[in-house]
């Protein structure tokens, strides 16, 4: 039976995988290598770090809600060179024309509620953090109570591997009594239906740890190959933790009531936004530009100054005919200066060769405006409302979780307390069954007992050492509970 004690905590049949399925891994699995993996491939408990991902997003907006905003646009455009009458009036030019532009704008807008969402999103990034933590504790407390079910169960299969063991020998004992004269075939029998029944659960027992060793894998988020050893083993040791001290821990260190606190914060940062909405905001808008056009044929405008000169020069000679008639002195070497030379027309084909990018900057524009919120339908009065009452629901929820963390560490703890005290006492009732037995197998060797009453003393034995072994993990299920109620590790 020492034997058997030292199997309790060193079992097979139980492996794992790496994440990405590609590399396995062999040997021993301790619990903690188990929490390892757990948290690298649980999908549950990697989908509870997004939350932390989002709260840091929107803490980032949050801040950037406060720097100005800025667009820049570029754009071109064809315009055929056609005419369009409007009203009987002609309009556009007879070439075609490119034309470009460029913006670059910048607004800002400062607001109170923009100062208090920077408070709420801290709050919520500090919720999310503590949400993470209370996942991490909660995970560790799965793969923690389901490692120490499959240690147990296994345990229990070892006792009734022993147990097959024990009921060969008496068949093996009774067959010799037989046939020595001293038995009866009825015995044998009786033996031989001893061992059937010992191979039965010993069978169920090894398929529902095999089934339970599938669901820590599960659990773990990986894959479960063969041959790996649960090696952790866990000492029992009388609890001497003082109630009032873990009670602290629990309201000081517990995650998940952490996590409402900063839930609560948050929600008053939420209710103090709302209150800035009645507060008045300051805008500011700021846009610079340019643009060119160009006449996809040039001597369209050398024509028309061209023309523009002709016309102006042949005006100054009718004003020259004019003045002579009138006894007034001429202007005609005025009038002959006016010409258009091709350094001209070499100039204006020159300007306007500018698209895509010779651009003529536009007027910039600077804008400042303060506005007060008068009145909307009692829309603000209503997210007022309901931050308020949102605010209270967070407050109940943190008065909640301290009750129920109260009672939770208690009870553990008086669980934790109760299942040492049931450990020592089932040692004991262990011991006496074991005395008993072997009192019985000496007897029965010798002929004083029948083979009836040696199964029964085996019996006893074994429903004893059952409850041994159920009590002994029920205390470490128990200290796993009390640590997943403080929400730290407390040995």
């Amino acid at each position: 039976m020492r034997k058997l004690w030292c199997a309790l905590f060193l079992v097979s049949t139980v492996g794992f995988s790496m994440a990405a399925g590609a590399q396995s891994i062999g040997g021993a699995l301790s619990l903690e290598d188990a929490l390892n993996l757990a948290r690298q491939n649980n999908p549950t408990y990697l989908q509870s770090t997004n939350g932390k991902r989002r709260a840091e997003s929107q803490l980032r907006f949050a801040y950037g809600q406060l720097l100005p905003s800025a667009n820049t646009s570029l754009s071109t455009g064809y315009r055929q060179g056609k005419q369009e009458f409007i009203g009987g009036v002609a309009f556009g030019a007879a070439s075609d024309i490119l034309s470009s532009s460029w913006g670059l704008n910048f607004s800002a807008r400062l607001t109170a509620r923009e100062l208090a969402n920077i408070r709420q999103a801290k709050a919520q990034l500090d919720a999310a953090e503590n949400s993470l933590k209370d996942a991490g504790q909660n995970l560790r407390t799965i793969i923690t109570q389901q490692y120490i079910l499959v240690l147990q169960l296994n345990a229990r299969a070892a006792l009734q591997d022993s147990l097959i063991a024990s009921n060969q020998l008496q068949l093996d004992l009774a067959n010799a009594k037989t046939n020595a004269g001293s038995g009866t075939p009825l015995d044998v029998k009786r033996a031989e239906v001893a061992v059937g029944q010992v191979r039965i659960s010993s069978l169920k027992a090894h398929n529902t740890a095999e089934v339970e060793t599938l669901h820590l894998f599960q659990q773990m988020g990986v894959s479960k190959p063969d041959n790996v050893l649960l090696t952790s083993t866990f000492q029992i040791s009388e609890p001497v933790m003082d109630i009032n001290q873990l009670l602290t821990m629990a309201k000081s260190g517990n995650p998940a009531l952490l996590a409402l606190r900063s839930q609560e914060l948050a929600a008053g940062a939420a209710y103090r936004a709302s209150q800035g909405d009645y507060a008045p905001s300051l805008s500011f808008n700021a846009s610079f530009g340019g643009s060119s056009q160009q006449f996809k044929d040039a001597n369209y405008l050398v024509s028309q100054a061209q023309g523009s000169a002709l016309g102006a020069q042949a005006s100054c000679f009718s004003q020259d005919s004019l003045r002579r008639g009138a006894g007034l002195p001429s202007i005609a070497s005025q009038c002959n200066q006016i010409v258009f030379t091709p350094a001209q027309a070499a100039t204006i084909r020159s300007n306007n060769n500018v698209f895509p990018f010779r651009f003529t900057s536009n007027p910039y524009n600077l804008s400042l405006t303060l506005s007060m919120p008068l009145f909307d339908g009692f829309g603000r009065e209503n997210g007022l409302q309901q931050a308020a009452a949102s605010r209270s629901d967070a407050r109940y929820n943190v008065r909640a979780e301290e009750l129920k963390l109260a009672t939770d560490v208690t009870a553990a703890y008086t669980t934790l307390v109760s299942d040492y005290r049931t450990v020592r006492l089932q040692e004991a009732v262990t011991q006496v069954a074991r005395e008993a037995l072997l009192l019985a197998q000496e007897r029965f060797r010798v002929g004083l007992n029948s083979l009836v009453d040696l199964q029964q003393s085996r019996s006893d034995f074994q429903t004893a050492d059952e409850g041994l072994i159920d009590a002994n993990f029920e205390f470490h299920r128990a200290y796993a509970a009390l640590e997943s109620a403080v929400g730290r590790a407390l040995r």
